[in-house]
C-alpha cells in the first residue's frame, strides 16, 4: 500500500470559498496544509473568517479523503479505510457541483 501511495505522489485537497477569499490545502485525516486568505476576507470579521475557514477546510478535507479511496481503491477495501476515519465524500467537481 506504501509503494502504491508513494508512486502517486502527495494526496491533497484543495477548496475555496465562493469568491476565492480563503483557500484551504489539506491532507487525508490531517490537519490542513495549508490556508490561504485575501485581505478581502478579513472583511467577514473574525467569526465570520472562522467559520468560512472551517467550512472551506472540511470540504479540502473531504476532498482529500475522496482522493486517498480513489488512488488506493485497488489495493485495500474502502471499508477498511472507513474503518480508520478516512469517509470517502461525495465527489464534486470545480463548481462544487456533486457527481
Amino acid at each position: 500500500m506504501s509503494e502504491h501511495v508513494t508512486r502517486s505522489g502527495p494526496i491533497t485537497g484543495r477548496a475555496s470559498s465562493p469568491d476565492g477569499a480563503v483557500t484551504v490545502v489539506a491532507t487525508p485525516g490531517g490537519p490542513p496544509r495549508e490556508i490561504a486568505v485575501s485581505a478581502a476576507a478579513l472583511r467577514m470579521g473574525p467569526h465570520g473568517l472562522a467559520a468560512e475557514i472551517m467550512r472551506v477546510a472540511e470540504k479540502a478535507q473531504r476532498s482529500a479523503n475522496t482522493r486517498l479511496h480513489q488512488t488506493l481503491e485497488r489495493v485495500v477495501d474502502p471499508r477498511e479505510l472507513t474503518a480508520l476515519g478516512v469517509e470517502r465524500g461525495q465527489d464534486e467537481d470545480d463548481f462544487g457541483w456533486r457527481r
